[in-house]
C-alpha cells in the first residue's frame, strides 16, 4: 500500500473514532441499565472477577482443579443468562449494553491479527477516491459500465471496445514504469469515463492517484505560489509532481496564460524525468495543442506519450436529445 500519509492518518483517526463512539455508547447504556436495575450492576461486577477466580483456582488448589474451574464457568453462564433475562424483562435485547462493532472481524481496530483487515483496505481506497478531486465520478464509473454499443457505427463501436480493453489492461498492469497516455478526441466519447475507470482500478491496487482538471491544477499552483503565508510544510500542489499517477482532465479548456503554460511544462517535464506516469485527456487536435502551448510541450505530448484517439459523435449530447 502506497497511500499518502494524510490518507493513512485520516483512516486511522476514523477507526479510532469508531471505537471511541462505541465505547461511549456502551457506557451510556450501562449507566441507563444500572439505574433501572441495580442487580445487573452486581452481576457485571461478579462477571468481571471470573478470570481472577479461574487463575486463583489454578494456582491455589492442587486437586480437583478441573472441577473447580468447571464450577466457575457454569456459574458464569448462569449469571449471563440471568443478566439477559433481566434485560429482556426491561424491554431490551440481551446484547443492548454491548453495541456491535461495524466490523466484527477486527472489532473496528482495522487489523485482523497482524494484517490489515479488509474493512481497513476498503476505507483507504474510499478515502483515496475522495482525495483525487473527482471522487464521486470515479466511484460511479468503471470499465464494466463503459458501453461501446452506444456508438453509431460498427467501426466506432469496435474502436471504443478496443480502447476500453487496452486501457483496462493498462490499469490492471499499472506500475511506476507504465507509459504516460494522451487521450485525444471530441467531447462525450468516453475519455473521462475511461480515465476515471483507470483511476479507480489503480487506487484499488494501492497506488496514490491524483485526478484533477487542468483548470483546477493550474489555479491551485498559481494560488499557492503567490500566497503570503509561507510555512515549512510542502505546498499541496507538490502532489501533482510526486503522486504515483497524475490524471489531467480536459487539457486545453482552461484559460491559456504564460503561467499556465509554464506550470504544465514543469509538471510534464518533472514527471517524465522522474519516470512517473501521467494520463492527459484533451478535446483538442494536435494543431490546436501546438497553437495553445509551446513546441516543448507539444513535442513531449506527441513524442513521449502513448496516444489513444477517440472517434465518434458526442454520446452525452445524444442522450440529452432523447430526454
Amino acid at each position: 500500500m502506497n497511500f499518502p500519509k494524510k490518507v493513512i492518518e485520516s483512516v486511522a483517526s476514523d477507526f479510532s473514532k469508531k471505537r471511541s463512539d462505541r465505547d461511549a455508547l456502551r457506557l451510556r447504556r450501562l449507566k441507563e441499565i444500572y439505574s433501572l436495575c441495580p442487580e445487573i450492576k452486581d452481576i457485571d461486577a461478579s462477571l468481571s472477577r471470573v478470570s481472577k477466580e479461574i487463575a486463583e483456582a489454578t494456582f491455589t488448589y492442587k486437586s480437583n482443579i478441573r472441577e473447580r474451574i468447571e464450577s466457575i464457568k457454569n456459574n458464569n453462564l448462569a449469571l449471563q443468562e440471568r443478566r439477559a433475562s433481566l434485560l429482556c424483562n426491561l424491554g431490551f435485547d440481551r446484547d443492548y449494553t454491548d453495541p456491535p462493532y461495524e466490523c466484527e472481524i477486527c472489532n473496528d481496530t482495522g487489523y485482523d491479527g497482524f494484517h490489515l483487515c479488509a474493512c481497513h483496505r476498503r476505507a483507504l481506497v474510499d478515502k483515496m477516491l475522495d482525495c483525487t478531486g473527482f471522487g464521486n465520478l470515479i466511484k460511479a464509473q468503471s470499465f464494466e459500465s463503459f458501453d461501446p454499443s452506444v456508438f453509431e457505427t460498427e467501426e466506432q463501436r469496435k474502436r471504443a471496445s478496443a480502447i476500453r480493453t487496452v486501457l483496462e489492461a493498462y490499469a490492471d498492469e499499472f506500475t511506476h514504469s507504465s507509459d504516460s497516455l494522451l487521450l485525444v478526441g471530441g467531447t462525450g466519447l468516453g475519455k473521462t469515463h475511461l480515465s476515471s475507470s483507470i483511476a479507480r482500478r489503480v487506487i484499488e491496487k494501492g497506488y496514490n492517484v491524483v485526478y484533477e482538471s487542468a483548470e483546477s491544477i493550474f489555479r491551485e499552483i498559481g494560488r499557492e505560489i503567490f500566497r503570503s503565508d509561507f510555512s515549512e510544510k510542502d505546498p499541496e500542489y507538490y502532489r501533482f509532481f510526486d503522486c504515483d499517477l497524475l490524471i489531467i482532465d480536459d487539457l486545453g479548456s482552461e484559460m491559456i496564460t504564460p503561467s499556465s503554460v509554464s506550470y504544465l511544462y514543469n509538471i510534464i517535464n518533472t514527471r517524465l524525468n522522474k519516470g512517473l506516469p501521467m494520463i492527459i485527456s484533451t478535446n483538442n487536435s494536435s494543431e490546436e495543442l501546438l497553437r495553445k502551448y509551446d513546441e516543448r510541450i507539444a513535442s513531449r505530448l506527441f513524442g513521449e506519450f502513448v496516444i489513444h484517439l477517440f472517434m465518434g459523435n458526442d454520446q452525452r449530447r445524444k442522450k440529452l436529445g432523447k430526454k
